[in-house]
Protein backbone atom coordinates (compact mmCIF):
# COMPACT_ATOMS: atom_id res chain seq x y z
CA UNK A 1 0.00 0.00 0.00
CA UNK A 2 2.77 2.38 0.60
CA UNK A 3 3.17 4.75 -2.64
CA UNK A 4 -0.54 4.28 -3.35
CA UNK A 5 -1.35 7.46 -2.31
CA UNK A 6 -0.48 10.86 -4.97
CA UNK A 7 0.68 13.41 -2.40
CA UNK A 8 2.55 15.43 -5.21
CA UNK A 9 -0.76 18.17 -5.03
CA UNK A 10 -1.35 18.12 -1.16
CA UNK A 11 -0.04 21.53 0.37
CA UNK A 12 2.44 20.39 3.09
CA UNK A 13 2.81 23.86 4.52
CA UNK A 14 -1.00 23.94 4.79
CA UNK A 15 -1.38 20.37 6.39
CA UNK A 16 1.43 21.45 8.50
CA UNK A 17 0.48 24.92 9.94
CA UNK A 18 -0.99 23.64 13.43
CA UNK A 19 1.63 21.03 13.55
CA UNK A 20 4.53 23.25 13.63
CA UNK A 21 4.62 23.03 17.46
CA UNK A 22 5.60 19.41 17.06
CA UNK A 23 7.16 19.46 13.46
CA UNK A 24 9.20 22.61 12.84
CA UNK A 25 11.18 20.78 10.52
CA UNK A 26 11.10 22.29 6.51
CA UNK A 27 9.73 18.68 5.10
CA UNK A 28 8.25 17.75 1.67
CA UNK A 29 5.55 14.86 2.19
CA UNK A 30 6.65 11.37 0.73
CA UNK A 31 3.56 9.57 1.43
CA UNK A 32 0.41 9.48 3.82
CA UNK A 33 -1.90 7.11 4.73
CA UNK A 34 -6.06 6.85 4.56
CA UNK A 35 -5.99 8.42 8.05
CA UNK A 36 -4.26 11.59 7.41
CA UNK A 37 -1.10 10.27 8.89
CA UNK A 38 2.04 11.86 6.76
CA UNK A 39 5.51 10.37 6.30
CA UNK A 40 7.57 13.39 5.77
CA UNK A 41 10.94 13.79 4.36
CA UNK A 42 13.29 16.42 6.22
CA UNK A 43 16.34 18.37 4.36
CA UNK A 44 18.75 15.93 5.35
CA UNK A 45 16.68 12.93 3.99
CA UNK A 46 15.45 11.33 6.63
CA UNK A 47 11.74 10.15 6.42
CA UNK A 48 9.38 11.22 9.87
CA UNK A 49 6.02 9.74 10.28
CA UNK A 50 3.38 12.30 11.68
CA UNK A 51 0.94 10.07 13.80
CA UNK A 52 -2.48 12.33 13.82
CA UNK A 53 -4.48 10.22 16.01
CA UNK A 54 -1.90 10.37 18.89
CA UNK A 55 -0.12 13.23 18.34
CA UNK A 56 3.73 11.85 17.72
CA UNK A 57 6.03 12.67 14.93
CA UNK A 58 8.97 9.97 15.09
CA UNK A 59 12.00 9.33 12.80
CA UNK A 60 10.88 5.88 11.14
CA UNK A 61 13.82 5.92 8.14
CA UNK A 62 17.93 7.53 7.43
CA UNK A 63 16.05 8.32 3.78
CA UNK A 64 13.85 7.56 1.49
CA UNK A 65 15.35 4.56 -0.27
CA UNK A 66 15.22 3.34 3.38
CA UNK A 67 11.99 3.90 4.09
CA UNK A 68 10.54 2.36 0.78
CA UNK A 69 12.27 -1.10 1.81
CA UNK A 70 10.59 -0.53 5.02
CA UNK A 71 7.46 -0.43 3.78
CA UNK A 72 7.73 -3.74 1.59
CA UNK A 73 7.80 -5.41 5.29
CA UNK A 74 3.67 -6.55 5.99
CA UNK A 75 4.87 -5.66 9.64
CA UNK A 76 5.29 -1.74 8.74
CA UNK A 77 2.80 -1.71 6.53
CA UNK A 78 0.60 -2.42 8.75
CA UNK A 79 1.41 -0.15 11.44
CA UNK A 80 2.03 2.78 9.38
CA UNK A 81 -0.60 2.63 6.90
CA UNK A 82 -2.88 0.35 8.85
CA UNK A 83 -3.59 -1.92 5.70
CA UNK A 84 -6.33 -4.20 7.33
CA UNK A 85 -8.19 -1.16 9.03
CA UNK A 86 -8.51 0.75 5.58
CA UNK A 87 -10.05 -2.26 3.79
CA UNK A 88 -12.12 -2.84 6.24
CA UNK A 89 -13.45 0.55 5.90
CA UNK A 90 -13.33 0.49 2.29
CA UNK A 91 -15.68 -2.95 2.76
CA UNK A 92 -18.17 0.16 4.63
CA UNK A 93 -17.55 2.30 1.50
CA UNK A 94 -15.14 4.45 3.33
CA UNK A 95 -12.83 5.05 0.74
CA UNK A 96 -11.20 8.10 0.64
CA UNK A 97 -9.97 10.70 -2.45
CA UNK A 98 -6.95 12.29 -3.27
CA UNK A 99 -7.64 15.37 -0.93
CA UNK A 100 -9.67 13.63 1.56
CA UNK A 101 -8.96 10.82 4.67
CA UNK A 102 -10.88 8.87 6.88
CA UNK A 103 -11.72 10.84 10.03
CA UNK A 104 -13.59 10.19 13.28
CA UNK A 105 -16.20 12.01 15.20
CA UNK A 106 -14.43 11.51 18.58
CA UNK A 107 -10.97 11.71 18.04
CA UNK A 108 -9.56 8.79 18.75
CA UNK A 109 -7.13 9.55 21.48
CA UNK A 110 -9.96 9.50 23.45
CA UNK A 111 -10.98 6.35 25.19
CA UNK A 112 -14.79 7.59 24.17
CA UNK A 113 -13.98 6.62 20.71
CA UNK A 114 -15.49 3.90 19.24
CA UNK A 115 -13.31 3.51 16.00
CA UNK A 116 -15.76 1.24 13.65
CA UNK A 117 -19.13 3.43 14.52
CA UNK A 118 -16.90 6.93 14.73
CA UNK A 119 -15.63 6.82 10.94
CA UNK A 120 -16.13 9.38 7.79
CA UNK A 121 -14.48 10.76 5.26
CA UNK A 122 -13.35 14.03 6.00
CA UNK A 123 -11.46 16.77 4.33
CA UNK A 124 -7.63 16.12 4.67
CA UNK A 125 -6.74 19.63 5.45
CA UNK A 126 -9.79 20.00 8.22
CA UNK A 127 -8.97 17.16 9.89
CA UNK A 128 -5.30 16.88 10.15
CA UNK A 129 -5.47 20.62 10.85
CA UNK A 130 -7.92 20.15 13.67
CA UNK A 131 -5.97 17.37 15.43
CA UNK A 132 -3.07 19.18 15.03
CA UNK A 133 -4.95 21.56 17.65
CA UNK A 134 -6.65 19.55 19.31
CA UNK A 135 -3.18 17.81 20.49
CA UNK A 136 -1.39 21.19 21.21
CA UNK A 137 -3.92 21.62 23.71
CA UNK A 138 -4.19 18.77 24.97
CA UNK A 139 -0.13 18.21 24.78
CA UNK A 140 0.58 18.51 28.53
CA UNK A 141 -2.73 16.82 29.95
CA UNK A 142 -1.44 13.17 31.08
CA UNK A 143 -2.87 9.88 29.78
CA UNK A 144 -6.32 8.80 30.98
CA UNK A 145 -6.95 12.55 32.18
CA UNK A 146 -10.34 13.73 31.81
CA UNK A 147 -10.80 17.05 29.57
CA UNK A 148 -14.03 18.99 28.31
CA UNK A 149 -14.01 19.14 24.66
CA UNK A 150 -15.01 22.64 23.39
CA UNK A 151 -15.57 23.00 19.64
CA UNK A 152 -16.21 26.92 18.49
CA UNK A 153 -17.47 28.05 15.33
Amino acid sequence: MAGHWLVDDLDAERLLADWRWLCPLNVTIVDRNAYGDLFLRDEGGRVFRLNVAIGNLSLIAESEAQFLVLCQDADNREEWFAESDTRAAAERGLTPGPSQCIGFSVPLVFAESGFANNAYIADIYDHVGFLGDLHKQIAAVPDGAKVKLVIKR
